[in-house]
């Protein structure tokens, strides 16, 4: 699932998916809707990779949320958004036990649970991915087969400034003398 082509724009409800990039602007398009626009600079706008929800260790992203509500509901909608606050908190803090309710607002819980069912609506909710491959996990190549080593690339000298003569060819630049014109006597 790649969350960097998801935004949020500041003052617009749902998300918007990227379309293409414009000269001065992205051109969007609605989830809710499917209408097309440009997206300005100036509109605050974030990618969904950025998201993160305050937990009590550290920023855990939403994509790990999303993950998390879509395995414990399996891959079904959640409730609705607009449900009671108690049951949205509850809900919440099932799905992200060590989530901050200082930091985390009702409003965020909202909205993410929104997301997850606009996104699930959309189906671009797929956990599918290959995961990452561990840096212990990967192999390592044995010393003899390794990547042929190359010497390093001989630096270039700097270009020497070329002196008056070798840019006229070989002349100097001499004075040209000027004619002298005689004045008829009238």
């Amino acid at each position: 699932m790649d969350l960097s082509k998801i935004l949020s724009i500041s003052g617009r409800s749902g998300l918007f998916q990227v379309v293409s990039q414009l000269k001065n602007a992205v051109l969007v398009e609605s989830l809710l809707d499917k209408k097309r626009f440009p997206a300005f600079a100036h509109e605050k706008i974030s990618s969904m990779e950025e998201i993160a929800v305050f937990t009590a260790t550290e920023d855990k992203p939403l994509k790990e949320i999303l993950k998390a509500i879509f395995d414990k509901l399996e891959g079904k909608p959640a409730l609705d958004p607009k449900s009671d606050t108690k049951q949205l908190q509850a809900f919440f803090l099932e799905v992200v036990p060590d989530y901050d309710p200082e930091r985390v607002y009702i409003s965020d819980i909202r909205k993410i649970i929104s997301w997850y069912n606009l996104l699930l609506e959309n189906q671009l909710l797929d956990f599918s991915e290959k995961e990452e491959e561990k840096p212990e996990e990967k192999k390592e190549e044995p010393v003899a087969e390794a990547a042929e080593v190359k010497p390093p690339a001989k630096k270039k000298k700097p270009a020497e400034k070329k002196t008056d003569e070798e840019k006229t060819g070989g002349k100097k630049d001499e004075p040209t003398e000027k004619k002298k014109t005689r004045k008829k006597p009238s």
